[in-house]
């Protein structure tokens, strides 16, 4: 397998990871968690299919569009400052495990 490959592999099952995780959160999380997983999961969606359209291979390609979606997003002041956080928050801690 090249390298290319690999990474791509490895993206694929980050972007799966994160879906399910997030979906779970959305089945049994609280009102606040359910928000912010929500929210998060929306944001996701757009970026992971953009990483597909632009035949990107690497994770942190990913992560910078998410990064700078939620930024923008955030810039807007589309959420409170603690629901700011907490999606950020929660992104970080998808992109670290």
């Amino acid at each position: 397998m090249t390298s290319s490959e690999q990474q791509q592999n490895e993206l694929t099952t980050f972007i799966q990871k994160t879906e399910r995780y997030l979906d779970q959160v959305v089945e049994h999380g609280n009102d606040q968690q359910l928000f912010i997983a929500s929210y998060l999961q929306g944001h996701f969606a757009v970026e992971a299919g953009q990483s597909q359209v632009q035949q990107m291979t690497q994770i942190q390609q990913l992560a910078e569009l998410m990064d700078t979606s939620l930024t923008s997003a955030f810039s807007n002041q589309e959420l409170s400052t603690d629901d700011q956080q907490q999606v950020f928050s929660l992104w970080q801690t998808l992109k670290t495990n």
